[in-house]
């Protein structure tokens, strides 16, 4: 099967006119109209088409490999097999592995609130304040009324909520798996189909282009965020045992999966270590080390080292780059922060090839 650089090879180039933006009014507000319905399908649908955006993510990461075992004349289907076994065979043993140290600290956490609440005792008058605060304005906006109170009644009960929580993780997780393995074998063959269909030669040259840049990009970017992220995990790991804390592989694991979220990620980092500190650690003062050494990690990688190495490639605007997290972390939760970046970055590669589209991705870009 031929790769998409072959492909570009074949397409003959001829001098056609350039695309001319639209400047129907009627075309831009139908362009819109199908934006939105495309996000509200992406709300409502959200147990299909996350598993499908997140299969079409890893097989862009993972094409590379498959373009390494066609040259070992290895078949599509073994290759694309072996993939996924080692991928989610490695999830897998890692999620056992963390299973005993994650009850531990579970079953301690309740036993250390009354702890937590002894030494973080100092921030008992600022809270007050602000709850005085809050009632007094609270009181002003209703007229002085009393405030009624409302009894919520939960139809569902804990354990209802955590089977249905397991069942959807368990059926997105198959889905995933099963569009990731027929992605890979299929290889170029949506690529192929399109080429085809496209009238003329410089379209089908661009769609080429397009999908290279893509594949591409979006694979160096993710493979450098998860090499990064992984020496995160590994250095945050090191910290926490210097600093006495039990069980370095979880929080290794938790750093490494936090730092896939930007700026949210570590924020909950830091706290969680604040926290496992004050439960950990005598000294009051010392109890705060292993948070800020958390920090300071995320503060080397995060805005020095990663950018560093990402700047020849990715020049995205970190405004947008919050908006988007914030977007499609309301849209579909930690995955859809975990993709924003990602799918922000397609949307500006997309944009850039494509004439009527290059002010959108001038607009992206940082």
């Amino acid at each position: 099967m031929e790769t998409p650089a072959s492909l570009q090879d074949d397409i003959e180039v001829q001098e056609t006119p350039d695309l001319v933006a639209p400047r129907d009014v009627r075309t831009i507000i139908q362009v819109c109209l199908l934006g939105l319905t495309l996000l509200a399908a992406c709300y409502v649908a959200v147990e299909i088409i996350l598993p499908i955006v997140l299969a079409f993510v890893l097989m862009l990461v993972l094409q590379p490999v498959m373009r390494l075992f066609e040259k070992l004349h290895l078949p599509r289907m073994i290759g694309a097999l072996a993939i996924i076994i080692v991928l989610f065979g490695s999830f897998v043993g890692l999620g056992a592995a963390l299973s005993g140290p994650a009850a531990s600290w579970a079953e301690k956490l309740p036993a250390g609130i009354p702890r937590l609440q002894e030494r973080l005792t100092f921030l008992s008058k600022p809270i007050q304040t602000v709850q005085k605060f809050l009632h007094r304005a609270e009181g002003l906006t209703q007229g002085g009324e009393p405030a009624v109170a409302t009894v919520a009644v939960q139809g569902s009960s804990l354990n209802d909520k955590v089977l249905s929580i397991t069942r959807a993780v368990v059926t997105g997780l198959f889905t995933t798996v099963l569009v990731l393995f027929f992605l890979l074998v299929s290889g170029d063959l949506f690529l192929r189909r399109l080429v085809e269909v496209l009238p003329r030669f410089k379209d089908k040259r661009q769609a080429v282009n397009i999908s290279q840049h893509i594949e591409a990009d979006i694979s160096a970017y993710l493979l450098t965020i998860t090499v990064m992220n992984l020496a995160m995990g590994v250095a945050t790991g090191i910290a926490a045992r210097a600093c006495g804390l039990a069980d370095p592989l979880l929080w290794a694991t938790v750093a490494f999966l936090l730092n896939f979220v930007p700026v949210l990620g570590p924020l909950i980092g830091v706290i969680i270590f604040v926290l496992v500190g004050l439960l950990s650690i005598d000294a009051f003062w010392f109890a705060f080390v292993p948070a800020g050494l958390y920090l300071l990690l995320h503060i080397i990688e995060g805005e020095t080292i990663t950018p560093m190495l990402l700047a020849k490639r990715f020049t995205i605007n970190p405004v947008l780059v919050i908006l988007a997290l914030v977007f499609w972390y309301w849209m579909w939760g930690v995955p859809g922060a975990i993709l924003a970046t990602p799918m922000l970055a397609i949307v500006k590669i997309v944009c850039d090839r494509i004439e009527p589209f290059t002010p959108i991705g001038h607009f992206i870009e940082g």
